[in-house]
């Protein structure tokens, strides 16, 4: 499956926030963001466009693709999945994403980064209701239970990422037992529980034309 390979740290700068691509990394002195918060490009700070109504929606739909790692075609799917459903559609493509393995993963604390909780489902670490699954986007439904498997328990970069962001990604609508490395999503999340500075309507209105 295709993916972005570049320097991440760009993703960040061009949207003009953290997206928490590099794990520890976006929470220390050393984030680009931080440092130079202007797009990247040999002009520097000093370029300034104004941005119109379609350029809004386009830069809130990239950021919350790169934000996700997800691309076009998927992040469309889940929009068209958004709009059946009844209920806000924007709310719906933000629980849609939530819901991924690789997500779950990310937000239990097993892995600094959802790249890093990409792989570590990938290469077959992870469970859910004690069955290995290998596939990033699984839809994780309330009541399942996401494990890190028996074998994979002693990861070191799993118990460094739970020692050092575990307690910064705490979320109401999911349960973890750090004994087992074991969590439980016990509702879907609300708007409210996704703490991404995203304004999700412009995406539906961009996908609206």
């Amino acid at each position: 499956m295709a993916r972005y390979s570049g320097p991440v740290c760009k993703l960040c700068r061009r949207e003009g926030t953290k997206l928490f691509l590099k794990g520890e990394r976006c929470y220390s002195e050393k984030c680009s963001v931080d440092q130079r918060n202007y797009p990247p490009g040999q002009h520097g700070p000093t370029i300034r466009i104004k941005m119109l109504a379609y350029g809004k929606q386009l830069r809130e739909k990239q950021k919350a693709k790169r934000t996700y790692g997800v691309l076009e075609r998927q992040f469309r799917r889940y929009y068209q999945y958004a709009a059946r459903r009844p209920g806000v559609t924007g709310e719906n493509l933000l629980q849609a994403i939530e819901s991924r393995l690789d997500n779950i993963v990310y937000r239990l604390g097993f892995a600094p980064s959802r790249a890093a909780a990409r792989q570590l489902v990938r290469h077959r670490h992870i469970e859910v209701n004690g069955q290995r699954v290998s596939i990033p986007s699984y839809q994780v439904r309330p009541g399942d239970k996401v494990a890190v498997r028996k074998e994979s328990r002693e990861m070191e970069m799993i118990h460094e990422s739970m020692r050092r962001l575990g307690k910064a990604r705490e979320m109401a609508w999911l349960s973890l037992d750090k004994a087992t490395l074991t969590g439980e999503m016990l509702e879907m999340p609300s708007r409210e529980d996704i703490q991404i500075p995203l304004e999700e309507q412009l995406i539906v209105e961009l996908y609206s034309k």
